[in-house]
């Protein structure tokens, strides 16, 4: 029987349960601290096994899933490295920064257990062990960073492992990953938010910044709703590739500034042109480290009834609708009723029925 432990069985952690239980010859374990947590565990079916004793979940686990928050992992790989553990046995993370663990697990002794950087590249606008999904991590990338020295065999119990997740498995060197994850998700988080709190301050002296921010700004600006707590240490756990990509983003806007100056219209068509290109070539239906929205638009008229009757139309053919918004700015926004779905397969589902009925949806 393999053992997995998981500590932090939430969003991550329990949509990795999900996955592990209920296999042939795999018993998965859920630590918490709280005896409720642990309970709430086994009440929904997410572990084999529930402990608050972390000695007694590390000791029996032939894999660890350390999936706590960022600013805990040190202290968290610290405890472990004191106990009893499995001769082989494999410790991963699922952070969204990979240097810092990777240089404090080289600095310590794990005995005889092995440490391999694990970041599952999928999320939710959910969290808690509510929200954990058998399908969250589907498609999505699931990056390892082992190091040089990483036996290959670790590697491969791991990749094996993991191939009930159904993610696609990616291995690289953890700067490269810190890297490449501060330019595709950490900046984009850090420019929303600064974004919000500017227009938020200009709101101070005119409300109309608030009532006008409406559709296409609150939807590109979404990511500033993050958790402040889990921000601040993903934030400054990678500062230093984040002073560099800010020092990157300032040259960019200096360059647009000047453009603005010289009123250099071809500069600025060949930014949005090369922009463009870029963007498209981007894959539309991969899940990544900014969750995707499945949202459509659609032009309805305004007479009395219409929402509730999309709505019903909806749920008499079983697609789950998770959110109905009515847009009162329409600017940069294709459509008037603004309807959200879990997934892309009911966003299609949708999307077709509603154009077969004479809708005109855009996303």
């Amino acid at each position: 029987m393999v053992n997995v432990a998981i500590f932090g069985v939430g969003l991550i952690g329990g949509s990795i349960a999900l996955c592990l239980k209920g296999k042939p010859g795999i018993r998965v374990i859920g630590f918490s601290n709280r005896e409720s947590s642990v309970q709430k565990y086994l009440q929904r079916g997410v572990v084999d096994v529930g402990t608050t004793s972390i000695q007694e979940a590390a000791e029996q686990a032939d894999f660890i899933f350390l999936c706590v928050p960022v600013g805990n992992l040190q202290e968290y790989m610290e405890k472990i490295s004191a106990f009893n553990l499995k001769e082989g046995c494999i410790i991963t993370d699922v952070g969204s920064t990979k240097s810092s663990v990777a240089s404090y697990a080289r600095s310590i002794d794990l005995g005889r257990a092995t440490f391999i950087g694990g970041h599952p590249m999928a999320g939710s606008e959910r969290s808690g062990v509510e929200a954990a999904s058998y399908h969250l991590l589907e498609n999505a990338f699931y990056v390892l960073t082992p190091e040089p020295s990483t036996p290959p065999e670790a590697v491969e119990r791991l990749t094996e492992l993991l191939s009930h997740t159904r993610a696609n498995i990616v291995k690289v060197d953890a700067d490269s990953h810190d890297d490449i994850v501060g330019a595709i998700s950490h900046l984009p988080h850090l420019i929303a938010v600064a974004l919000v709190n500017q227009v938020r301050g200009y709101n101070e002296r005119n409300d109309l910044y608030q009532s006008l921010a409406a559709g296409g700004f609150r939807d590109i600006t979404r990511i500033a709703s993050g958790d402040p707590y889990l921000w601040r240490d993903i934030l400054l756990d990678n500062r230093q590739v984040l002073l560099r990509l800010i020092r990157d983003w300032n040259t960019g806007m200096e360059s647009f500034a000047h453009m603005l100056e010289k009123m250099d219209g071809p500069a600025i068509e060949e930014a949005f042109r090369t922009a463009g290109e870029f963007r498209n070539r981007m894959p539309e239906r991969r899940k990544g480290m900014i969750h995707s929205v499945y949202d459509c638009y659609v032009d309805v008229p305004d007479h009395p009834g219409i929402i509730g009757k999309i709505a019903s139309e909806l749920g008499n053919n079983r697609i789950n609708l998770s959110n109905l918004q009515i847009i009162e700015s329409r600017e940069d926004v294709p459509g008037i009723l603004r309807l959200s779905f879990r997934n892309q397969e009911y966003l299609d589902q949708a999307i077709a029925l509603l154009e077969k009925n004479g809708y005109s949806v855009q996303q």
